[in-house]
């Protein structure tokens, strides 16, 4: 397997866009330490169509969090340079509000259109 870019030395990285330090890159300042409050990154979760009965969700909610406390994925993940934050329905729910909103206000701000 090749090895990355910027472990080979064949690349500098100037910032991450997280809001701290990854794991990943653990001597790449995060952009937050010279622009405060400064915070863009990609995250993943799990959905359940509407509707999906309470105890469905709590069953897969508890099922994918003992997954992602699996030592072996959590390693895995860990090489692929993702941080694991197993959680709750409502606090996924609460993330997605919020970015949404924040997202929402940089498109009306900036103007941004589709196309």
């Amino acid at each position: 397997m090749p090895r990355p870019l910027q472990p080979a030395g064949r690349l500098q990285g100037l910032a991450v866009t997280s809001a701290a330090r990854t794991h990943a890159l653990p001597g790449v300042p995060a952009l937050a330490e010279f622009l405060s409050g400064y915070a863009a990154c990609t995250a993943a979760g799990i959905a359940a169509p509407r509707g999906t009965p309470a105890e469905v969700i709590a069953l897969l909610n508890r099922e994918v969090n003992a997954g992602l406390l699996d030592p072996k994925l959590g390693a895995r993940l860990a090489e692929l340079g993702a941080t694991v934050r197993p959680g709750s329905p409502e606090a996924f729910a609460a993330f997605i509000a919020r970015e949404t909103e924040r997202w929402g206000r940089v498109i009306r701000t900036t103007g941004i259109r589709p196309g």
